[in-house]
């Protein structure tokens, strides 16, 4: 018997380790930056634009400015694009080329943390940045909100939702992304009270209640990360007008690997919107 209860002591003083752990770890599994720029638009054809611009909080943040030609109509749509979590604005070189073909100019940044811009990433952070990408285009290259294509994927997506709920702009495009980070923590970490103990909340579903431009949820029924009836839920929950657009493909790789399944998609939406 005393054996016996060493063994459940002891199991359950490691239960406990686990969780602080988790706790403690959560930033680790949230946000994965890098700082190094491996590459830049001009070396794939694609002129740019360097830019340094201000946090609320006074950190200076980076993004690249891709732009392309007026549409005959004279609309000069950017999209405003929001990377996942890994990474930096150097690895998103074939979406801001997709875009291009598309005819669309881009402003893409770095969260603070991520590449070069300055601070280190917290949730509120990530809205602080979304803020100041978008007074950005507003008031430094006198873009209209309707003109503004706010698109995200995976995190991105879900800092995107929530600066489409504060700023209404032409459309909104959220791809492979969660209904919030405390639901899919709890799917993913299913022995442990996750729920309870997330310190990020990133609640998309929320946001897509308070959205009231054209919305396009994009998910993949092959995402291993993030499941696809968290994009089927946040359809659900926004309001109209709203699309859905099934891929196939990996965690935020299908835009890639379903090719024409997701430009054409695209592209539908957007001429449904302008």
């Amino acid at each position: 018997m005393t054996i016996f209860i060493w063994i459940i002591a002891t199991l359950v003083v490691l239960y406990l380790l686990l969780i602080v752990k988790l706790y403690l770890l959560q930033a680790r599994h949230i946000y994965s930056p890098t700082d190094e720029i491996v590459t830049t638009p001009d070396k794939h054809g694609m002129r740019f634009e360097a830019v340094d611009f201000e946090s609320s909080d006074g950190l200076m943040l980076h993004g690249w400015y891709v732009p392309c030609a007026v549409d005959a109509e004279g609309q000069a749509r950017v999209v405003l694009f929001f990377h996942g979590n890994t990474g930096n604005i150097s690895d998103c070189i074939d979406s801001l080329k997709m875009f291009h073909q598309l005819g669309l100019s881009t402003f893409i940044f770095d969260y603070r943390g991520y590449g070069r811009s300055q601070g280190k990433p917290s949730e509120q952070g990530t809205y602080d940045d979304a803020e100041a990408a978008w007074n950005y285009l507003l008031r430094d290259r006198g873009t209209k909100p309707e003109e503004i294509i706010v698109l995200g994927r995976s995190l991105g997506a879900a800092i995107a939702s929530a600066q489409a709920a504060r700023h209404m702009p032409g459309a909104l495009v959220i791809e492979s992304t969660f209904t919030s980070a405390p639901e899919l923590a709890a799917e993913m970490f299913r022995i442990f009270p996750a729920r309870l103990m997330s310190r990020y909340q990133y609640n998309v579903r929320e946001n897509v209640t308070n959205i009231h431009c054209p919305i396009l949820v994009v998910h993949s029924r092959d995402d291993e990360v993030i499941p696809f009836h968290h994009g089927l839920q946040l359809y659900e929950a926004a309001n109209e007008p709203k699309h859905f657009l099934e891929i196939s493909g990996e965690h935020a790789q299908g835009c890639f690997t379903s090719g024409p399944v997701y430009i054409d998609g695209l592209k539908r939406f957007l001429n449904s919107v302008y």
